[in-house]
């Protein structure tokens, strides 16, 4: 079975939202692009979040969506939360 992978850019104003956010956090965020990978010859596929490194603390980010997940899927914050939350480690 052969997996095809696409990678997912990020959305442009979403990386500068959390760019404007580190900067007044005075963190620097790591950028690391998802993707999509489907299964040939199927109907199955996996979209793989964008990732955001904070403060050695991974951030799981999809495009055109406001909330955020802290390490995995079980926990989240609004985006605009972020800069609060990073304060409070």
């Amino acid at each position: 079975m052969k997996i095809i992978k696409q990678e997912l850019q990020f959305e442009e104003s979403l990386k500068q939202r959390l760019e404007f956010m580190c900067e007044f956090a005075k963190v620097t965020p790591t950028f690391i692009n998802g993707s999509i990978r489907k299964l040939d010859k199927t109907n199955l596929t996996y979209i793989e979040p964008n990732r955001v490194i904070i403060k050695n603390i991974t951030f799981l980010v999809f495009n055109y969506s406001n909330d955020m997940y802290i390490s995995n899927l079980t926990k989240k914050i609004k985006l605009s939360e972020l800069e609060e939350y990073l304060k409070n480690i």
